[in-house]
C-alpha cells in the first residue's frame, strides 16, 4: 500500500474514534514528525504580525498553529516574525520547543530571523547573529542599497540522538536591491566557509531571488558547496509552487524564493512546499518549504 493510502486509512480511523475532526484529517502532513535519525527542517517567512484585514495576524495565527502542530519540524528557520508574534508561536507549539533570535534593530526591536527547535532532540551549543552589511558585527547596520536592515541568525546544534553536530544558518535577503542580494550571498558564503571544515550546515531563508536562475543562487551554490534540497530530494512530496503568493491564487511551477540548502554529509530523503490553509485562509503570504535530512 502507498504512503498516501496508509495515511488515509489512519485518518479515517482517527475520525471514527473522535480524535480529530474530518477537516484536520483530510490530508496527511507533508513530512510530519521526524522518525529515527532524520531531521525535519522547515523554512517559513511568517509575514509580520499586522492588524490590517484581511489576513491579520489574529486571523492567521490559528492556521499557523495548526500547520506547525501537524508538521512538527525538528528545526524551523523563520523570517519576518515580530517579538510578540514569535511569543504567540511559542505558546502555540508543544512545550518542548524553544527558540533563539534577536530583532534586526537589536534586542526585541523589528523583525527576527528566529530559529525554533525541538529541545528533546537538539541542544544549542553556540549561537550568534550578524548583519548583512559592510560592518556585519554592528547591530542594525545596513549597506549595499537595501533600505531595511537585513541579518543572519545561526545556531550550532548538538543532536542528542546521534551525537553529531551541525549548524543552522537562517536569513532574509533584501527584496529591492539586486546588489544587496548578491553582496549578502557573498558574505553568507564566506561565513559558512569559515566554519570548521566538515561541519554540516543547513541554510534556510527567504532569499527574494529565484532558485536555479539568479546570481544570488549561483553565488551560494557554487561558492559554499551547498546542495539545494528541493533539487536533490529522493522524493518530492508536493508539486512545485511559487513560494510567495501574496494571498493570491497559487502559481504552479513558479519561482522558489524560499530555499533550504545543505552541505557536508546531508542526504535529502524528501522535500515539499506546503500549501496548507483553512477555509481559504493561509498562515502567511509565503508557503513554508520543508526537507527531511539525514547525516
Amino acid at each position: 500500500m502507498t504512503r498516501l493510502g496508509i495515511m488515509s486509512l489512519l485518518a479515517a480511523a482517527l475520525i471514527s474514534l473522535g480524535m480529530v475532526r474530518p477537516a484536520e484529517a483530510a490530508e496527511p502532513p507533508v513530512i510530519g514528525p521526524a522518525r529515527g535519525d532524520a531531521l525535519h527542517v522547515m523554512s517559513f517567512n511568517l509575514r509580520y504580525a499586522s492588524a490590517t484585514e484581511p489576513n491579520s495576524w489574529a486571523a492567521r495565527r490559528p492556521v499557523m498553529a495548526q500547520l506547525l502542530r501537524r508538521e512538527q519540524p525538528t528545526v524551523l528557520g523563520t523570517q519576518e516574525g515580530l517579538y510578540g508574534q514569535l511569543k504567540d508561536i511559542e505558546r502555540d507549539l508543544p512545550s518542548y520547543y524553544d527558540w533563539i533570535g534577536m530583532g534586526r534593530a537589536g534586542g526585541s526591536r523589528d523583525e527576527f530571523m528566529a530559529v525554533y527547535y525541538d529541545s528533546r532532540r537538539l541542544d544549542p551549543l553556540e549561537f550568534d547573529h550578524y548583519w548583512l552589511s559592510d560592518t556585519p558585527d554592528v547591530i542594525g547596520s545596513k549597506s549595499w542599497g537595501n533600505n531595511v536592515i537585513r541579518m543572519v541568525t545561526w545556531v550550532r546544534f548538538g543532536d542528542l540522538r546521534t551525537g553529531r553536530q551541525f549548524v543552522v544558518v537562517n536569513t532574509h535577503f533584501d527584496h529591492e536591491s539586486e546588489n544587496s542580494r548578491q553582496r549578502s550571498a557573498e558574505l553568507v558564503r564566506d561565513r559558512i566557509n569559515a566554519l570548521a571544515p566538515g561541519l554540516p550546515v543547513v541554510l534556510t531563508g527567504d532569499f527574494n531571488a529565484a532558485a536555479e536562475s539568479t546570481p544570488t543562487y549561483d553565488i551560494l551554490m557554487g561558492g559554499a558547496g551547498l546542495t539545494d534540497t528541493w533539487v536533490a530530494a529522493a522524493e518530492r512530496r508536493t508539486p512545485l509552487y511559487a513560494t510567495f503568493h501574496g494571498y493570491r491564487p497559487l502559481v504552479p511551477d513558479g519561482a522558489r524564493i524560499d530555499w533550504i540548502l545543505a552541505r557536508n554529509g546531508f542526504a535529502v530523503q524528501a522535500a515539499g512546499i506546503n500549501t496548507y490553509s483553512q477555509g481559504g485562509q493561509f498562515p502567511s503570504d509565503h508557503l513554508p518549504v520543508q526537507a527531511l535530512l539525514t547525516l
